[in-house]
């Protein structure tokens, strides 16, 4: 037996046991196992070595002989019950081919019986170790699983805020941030929690009502690696991109969340960001809870309107007088939030179309990303000259700079609308005609172009009974 257990034990050192300690402890319990399944495989391989029949009638009258001590006052019937099952034994004897069939069962079931061993010697290790119990216990228990510093009056938080706060970072945010401060706020009758660092990538805010430990506001962000992402949100990533025509070799790079729940609202609403890349491809997947809400990706090709590159590719022939651009790649965004759909076109030399179609209408933008500076400025009352001439950019000189674009790219007169400047926007004007078309115009301070967009709007009509 010694040489056996020598054996299990070598056994048991394997995998996880070569970086752990073997205490003694954990050696008492791993062959207390064994000497129970040795029990009852030594009273298997004695059952086995008898015939079907012996065995049903060993099973049986051992069940009977049991019931029997309790009921019968004549010790006498399990003494002859005992002789009669000697006399079965030598009425029911097997032969050799049954023998070759006994040891072919016996050597099945020690091997299975020693991969048992093996698994459940595994096993009480894991779950000594903590490895198996802690997914239970933060089930059970929530709070198990917050994290303080060591400086935290955790006293002040209830029972109830401690299972609010550690469910809310799991559930929400998707991970456990160490808690820095705790405050109570008697003025507001609320309990403030703070986990994380304010400037690092994961911070949470937390609110709870000083009374009933319920959330009250909540502010939370965190980062994470994509093997950390939800597998709700990772498996709709295959038929998001197939049902949006984006190329379908992206994979996850990276993971933002945030979390926020103002005064008055009943839970926390989420926002993730996955993104995606494939060398210098590129893609963003937005969820508001468990619902995408914006794809953004470059097009597959067979995804990618060759009428619609030729028209882009004239719009910026036209724009900026030059030819020979090269599209570099198409893209899509599909933003369900704000009901936007839209395709973009990047060229050479940092030139674009981007053709979006809206509920409210439709916008056709051809426009120039180069950097041209900014005149240096070296005061507040040069920054305030800088801000009256791009708000009060003479109209006729916009109107001689963007007249021809407008013709040319959208065959449209621009005599027909009028001129409306918005201070919010000083380098923006807009030409109107009624309330159904424009064109905004973005510009920089010598009157260059930068940027012109046609905007169709829809006529929503309300009919009122």
């Amino acid at each position: 037996m010694k040489h056996e257990d020598d054996q299990w034990e070598k056994e048991i050192r394997k995998g996880p046991f070569a970086t752990s300690p073997f205490t003694e402890d954990h050696k008492r319990k791993v062959l207390q196992q064994v000497q129970r399944i040795r029990t009852v495989s030594s009273k298997e391989e004695e059952m086995s070595e008898m015939s079907p029949l012996e065995s049903s009638l060993e099973r049986s009258g051992s069940h009977f002989d049991l019931s029997r001590r309790y009921t019968d006052p004549d010790t006498n019937t399990v003494n002859n019950r005992a002789k009669a099952k000697d006399i079965s034994k030598d009425t029911f004897k097997v032969g050799p081919g049954h023998q070759r069939h006994r040891k072919s069962r016996r050597g099945i079931l020690v091997a299975g019986l020693s991969a048992l061993v093996i698994a459940g010697g595994l096993f009480m290790w894991n779950w000594h170790d903590g490895q198996l119990a802690k997914p239970l216990m933060e089930q059970m228990n929530p709070a198990s699983a917050l994290l303080f510093t060591d400086h935290v009056n955790v006293d002040i938080l209830t029972d109830q805020m401690k299972k609010n706060v550690a469910m809310t970072m799991r559930d929400d945010l998707g991970k456990q941030l160490r808690i820095t401060k705790v405050q109570d706020l008697p003025v507001s009758g609320r309990i403030y929690v703070e986990a994380g660092q304010e400037k690092g990538a994961d911070y949470a805010q937390i609110w709870l009502d000083a009374k009933t430990g319920n959330l009250r506001e909540v502010q939370m962000r965190a980062e994470m690696q994509p093997s950390k992402l939800e597998h709700r949100y990772l498996r709709q990533v295959p038929s998001i991109l197939e049902s949006t025509g984006i190329i379908p070799t992206l994979q996850p790079v990276k993971v933002r969340r945030s979390v926020g729940m103002k005064q008055g609202e009943t839970e926390p609403t989420s926002y993730t960001i996955l993104d995606l890349a494939d060398g210098d491809s590129y893609g963003e997947i937005i969820w508001r809870q468990d619902q995408a809400i914006s794809i953004t990706g470059e097009l597959r090709p067979d995804q990618i309107s060759q009428t619609e590159v030729a028209k882009a590719k004239r719009a910026i022939e036209v724009f900026s007088g030059k030819a020979n651009f090269n599209l570099d790649d198409a893209s899509r965004i599909k933003d369900d939030e704000i009901g936007e759909d839209s395709t973009f076109f990047s060229f050479s030399d940092n030139y674009f179309v981007k053709i979006t179609e809206a509920k409210n209408g439709s916008r056709y933008m051809v426009g120039d990303s180069n950097d041209y500076g900014y005149p240096q400025i070296n005061s507040p009352e040069q920054m305030e000259a800088y801000q009256d001439q791009l708000l009060n950019m003479d109209e006729n000189l916009l109107r001689e700079r963007v007249g021809p674009f407008v013709k040319n790219i959208f065959n449209v007169d621009l005599d027909d609308y009028r001129l409306h400047r918005d201070a919010e926007k000083i380098d923006t004007v807009t030409f109107e005609r009624g309330a159904k078309d424009a064109f905004e115009v973005r510009y920089k301070e010598d009157g260059r172009i930068t940027m012109i967009t046609k905007v169709e709007r829809k006529i929503l009509i309300k009919y009122f009974k």
